[in-house]
C-alpha cells in the first residue's frame, strides 16, 4: 500500500495536515511548514504520485504561473493484511536503497 509508505515521513504528514484547511502554492506552503522549497517539492511529488494531493497551475493577476496544491479526498480501511503489505514495501524500498 503505497499510501502508508508515503505517509511514513513526518514532513509529508505535516503537508497533508496543513493542506486540510486550505489549498496553497509552494512558497506559501514552505513558509507555513518552515522547510525549504526544494525539500517541499520532493515531498509534494511523492504525495502526488501516491494520489494524496493534487496540483493545479493557475495564473496570478500579474501573469505569473503558480502551482497550487490541495488534499485529494480519500478514505482507506486498514487491515492487518494491508499493514503487512505496506511493511513489505518499506522493507523492499530500503533494501533497494530508496531512502525518503
Amino acid at each position: 500500500m503505497r499510501v502508508l509508505a508515503t505517509l511514513a515521513n513526518p514532513h509529508r504528514m505535516r503537508v497533508i495536515a496543513t493542506l486540510l484547511d486550505k489549498r496553497a502554492y509552494v512558497s506559501e506552503l514552505a513558509r507555513d511548514l518552515g522547510i525549504s522549497r526544494a525539500l517541499l517539492q520532493v515531498h509534494l511529488r511523492k504525495l502526488e504520485a501516491a494520489g494524496l494531493v493534487e496540483s493545479r497551475l493557475e495564473l496570478s493577476a500579474d501573469g505569473k504561473a503558480m502551482k497550487f496544491y490541495e488534499v485529494t479526498p480519500l478514505a482507506f480501511t486498514l487491515t492487518p493484511g494491508s499493514i503487512a503489505e505496506a511493511a513489505a514495501t518499506l522493507t523492499a524500498a530500503r533494501a533497494a536503497g530508496e531512502d525518503d
